[in-house]
C-alpha cells in the first residue's frame, strides 16, 4: 500500500515502525513542528519526526491543513491508497480526507464511541473503567465519529497508570493497523451519543482533598506521567506519584498520622511515592525522615 502517515507523539511511533517494517510505501510523514523544550528551550522534534528521520522517510510539518492549498496539492500528487492517522494534533478538512483512494484510517485509544477526543486513556482511568482498547476507524469530518472497522480490548488493572496503558495500547495499535490494511473490513457506523475526553492542562493536576480517596487515587493513576497530581505542603509543591487508600476519616487535607496518611472527603490516602519540585522521587516514609510534617498539618 502507498500511504501517508500522520502522527506526532510517542504513542504513534510503534504504528509508524510497524508499517515501515511490513513493507508499506510511506510516501510522506506529517507531524507537529519542532517546539522549544527542556530547560534550555532548545527546538526539539516530536517523537514521530525523530523516528521518521531514523527510517529515512520524508517529513512535512505544516502549521495547519485547513485551507492549505499547497499541502492538499502535495498530498494529491502522492497518489495515495490510504492515510493513517495516530494522535496527529491537526484537524483534517474534508478536502484532505477525500484525497487517498480509500480514505484515512485512525488508530484511536478507546472503545468507541466511549471516550472520543484528546485524552481517552486518562478519561478511562478517571472514570473507573475496567477495560479499554484500540478502535480502528474510518475518518470522517467529525471528532472520532467515523465508522469502525474493528476494536480490541485490554483490561485496566488496579495499578495501571496512563503510562502503562499508553505503552500497551500503542503496541496494540501498531499491530492492529497492519491487520486493518491486510484485507477488506466492514465499516460499522458508531451508535448515537458517545462520551468525550477533553484535552488536559496543568491546572488539572491540583488535588481537591474534599473528593473521595478512591477518586483521587484514580486521578493520580490517570495523570501519571502528565500533568501529574500535586498538592501544597508549607507553600511548596508536592507531587503525588502513588498512594494507598486507608479506611480512616478526618478533616480533608489534614495529615492524620506519622505514615503520611491524608484525610479525604471519604476515607484517606497514604502517600507512598512523592516528589518535591526539583527533587527526586522517593518513598513517603523516606520523605518524612528528612522533613518534619506534624500530625494536623493541612495540605492543599
Amino acid at each position: 500500500m502507498r500511504l501517508v502517515f500522520m502522527g506526532s507523539p510517542a504513542f504513534a511511533v510503534p504504528a509508524l515502525r510497524a508499517l515501515h517494517a511490513a513493507g508499506h510505501q510511506l510516501a510522506a510523514v506529517y507531524c507537529q513542528r519542532p517546539k522549544p523544550a527542556g530547560r534550555g528551550q532548545r527546538m526539539t522534534r516530536c517523537a514521530v519526526h525523530q523516528a521518521a528521520d531514523e527510517l529515512g522517510l520524508p517529513v512535512r510539518t505544516p502549521r495547519r491543513l485547513r485551507g492549505n492549498i499547497e499541502e492538499a496539492d502535495h498530498l494529491r500528487s502522492l497518489d495515495l491508497d490510504y492515510g493513517v492517522v495516530v494522535a496527529y494534533g491537526l484537524i483534517l478538512p474534508e478536502a484532505i480526507l477525500d484525497l487517498p483512494r480509500f480514505g484515512y484510517l485512525n488508530i484511536h485509544a478507546s472503545l468507541l464511541p466511549r471516550w472520543r477526543g484528546a485524552a481517552p486513556i486518562q478519561a478511562a482511568i478517571l472514570a473507573g473503567d475496567t477495560e479499554t482498547g484500540i478502535t480502528i476507524m474510518q475518518m470522517d469530518a467529525g471528532l472520532d465519529t467515523g465508522p469502525a472497522l474493528f476494536a480490541e480490548r485490554t483490561p485496566i488493572g488496579p495499578d495501571d497508570t496512563s503510562a502503562t496503558l499508553h505503552d500497551r495500547l500503542s503496541v496494540m495499535g501498531g499491530r492492529m493497523i497492519l491487520r486493518a490494511l491486510s484485507g477488506e473490513w466492514p465499516r460499522t457506523p458508531q451508535p448515537a451519543g458517545g462520551t468525550y475526553a477533553p484535552k488536559l492542562s496543568k491546572a488539572d493536576s491540583v488535588i481537591d482533598w474534599s473528593r473521595p480517596a478512591g477518586e483521587i487515587k484514580r486521578r493520580i493513576r490517570a495523570f501519571t506521567p502528565w500533568p501529574g497530581t500535586e498538592t501544597r505542603l508549607g507553600g511548596a509543591a508536592l507531587k503525588i506519584i502513588a498512594a494507598d487508600i486507608v479506611d480512616v476519616a478526618g478533616e480533608p487535607g489534614v495529615v492524620l498520622d506519622d505514615h503520611f496518611t491524608i484525610a479525604c472527603g471519604e476515607h484517606a490516602l497514604r502517600l507512598t511515592r512523592i516528589r518535591q519540585a526539583g527533587g527526586a522521587t522517593m518513598d513517603g516514609s523516606a520523605f518524612l525522615r528528612g522533613h518534619a510534617v506534624p500530625i494536623g498539618t493541612k495540605l492543599g
